[in-house]
């Protein structure tokens, strides 16, 4: 999956690169990092703004903005997993997030697209609809079908780390060893894909599910831990909790401190920045640039 090679002087962190994703076919070359644009076809989603809904020209102009400033990849969502959010069946799911998919695809045919969701169901109709990539908060935890049928339909899977599921994940914090507990999970996770066929796997260790306000900078702070595992990170922290809950602040407040951490997780390995907010983490991968030239 990945060229492995060091920064002279940066033994401790690997950067790769290069990485290379095949979505069906389609060779996916990662040089630098890149931003995952969210597009939530949700009601209800933790951040009001980045809600679409059914509206297809604020969801095409929500898109065609992302892409234009810089998103490599749009992520789309039909559930929402902040807590407290209402369960949906997975029919429900599918009528919110297929038309999305079929409105950016008319509108962008050679988008890279990946679908937010963690049932099997969800994803094989969304890839068969043009989808490219399955982002799964669960890891194949919620639903035992994932996995193998990612693994037929051959395209790149984002395993997340997550204890229980949206309603109940905060009554599961406790770690004995945060780090080790996690870095294990995945381990377990990547010999998973590889007997089901993934050839490519992201890992995501999930900040805000599962974790509490200090293990979230705990594990942002050792990012680099991970990188011992053959597979390229995502970092999904934008506007959450861990940043305006600390900074007694509003979601509305939180792009400055999306940014700083981006940043952050950026200098410990991140390949891949999932945000509401494109033009400024574009902009946070140029100065990165700039600062390893």
């Amino acid at each position: 999956m990945e060229e492995n090679t060091q920064i002279p002087g940066n033994e401790d962190n690997l950067f790769p690169t290069k990485i290379t994703l095949n979505a069906r076919g389609k060779l996916l070359l990662i040089e630098e990092p890149w931003v995952m644009g969210i597009i939530n076809a949700t009601p209800d989603s933790f951040y009001p703004p980045s809600r679409s809904g059914k509206d297809e020209k604020e969801i095409i102009n929500r898109a065609e903005k992302m892409l234009l400033t810089g998103a490599k990849i749009l992520d789309i969502g039909g559930y929402s997993s902040r807590p407290g959010a209402a369960k949906i069946s997975w029919e429900e799911e599918l009528k919110r997030v297929v038309p999305v998919i079929n409105s950016i695809k008319k509108k962008f045919p050679d988008v890279i697209l990946s679908i937010d969701t963690f049932r099997s169901k969800v994803a094989k109709e969304s890839v068969e609809n043009g989808v490219d990539i399955v982002n799964d908060i669960s890891g194949g935890e919620l639903d035992p079908d994932m996995i193998p049928l990612v693994g037929r339909l051959q395209v790149p899977y984002i395993c997340m780390h997550m204890r229980g599921n949206p309603e109940n994940m905060n009554k599961y914090t406790e770690y004995k060893n945060l780090e080790n507990e996690i870095l294990l999970y995945f381990n377990r996770k990547l010999n998973e894909c590889k007997k089901y066929g993934i050839k490519d796997v992201i890992i995501d260790p999930g900040l805000g599910f599962s974790k509490t306000l200090a293990q979230n900078y705990r594990i942002l702070k050792n990012l680099s831990y991970f990188n011992t595992i053959n597979a390229p990170i995502l970092i999904g922290l934008s506007r959450k909790s861990m940043i305006y809950k600390l900074l007694g602040i509003t979601q509305e407040e939180a792009l400055n401190g999306t940014t700083a951490l981006n940043m952050a997780a950026l200098m410990h390995g991140a390949k891949i920045l999932r945000v509401h907010d494109v033009k400024e983490a574009v902009q946070t991968v140029k100065l990165f640039k700039q600062i390893n030239a």
